[in-house]
């Protein structure tokens, strides 16, 4: 009997966005999808060819309705999910323009460092969490 073909998960590539305001951090509540109910650092999928600060200013853009400035990359982590492996890299970002809105998200909010270790995060977002909570 021939072996089982191997099977190769899903990698999804992503941006998050660590926008920081006086201070505060942004967060913002997943309502929909595998990670409903879950905070997380705003952001979304690197397309092919894109590069991944480009893809970040391109993903606020169309979840929040604003223009971030991209700056230094904070960390990258990987956290294998049910629906494939996500490897995400954050970078310390600031508005340029604009007031973030809750268009994709339940709920936003601004929290200092300090804070964001009491919300319930995305598995792949909790080493960032830890870089900024220091």
């Amino acid at each position: 009997m021939p072996p089982e073909p191997e099977r190769r998960s899903t990698v999804l590539r992503v941006v998050g966005a660590v926008i920081v305001r006086d201070g505060r951090v942004l967060c913002a509540l997943r309502g929909t999808g595998a990670l409903a109910g879950l905070w997380e650092f705003p952001g979304g999928k690197v397309e092919d060819g894109e590069q991944p600060r480009t893809a970040l200013v391109r993903e606020i853009e169309e979840e929040l309705g604003c223009r971030i400035v991209v700056g230094a990359e904070l960390t990258t982590a990987a956290h294998d999910y049910p629906f494939g492996t996500v490897v995400m890299t954050t970078y310390r970002c600031r508005l340029a323009s604009g007031e973030p809105v809750a268009s994709e998200h339940e709920e936003l909010r601004w929290l200092a460092p300090s804070d964001l270790a009491g919300l319930e995060w995305a598995p792949v977002d909790l080493p960032t969490v830890g870089l900024l909570a220091g």
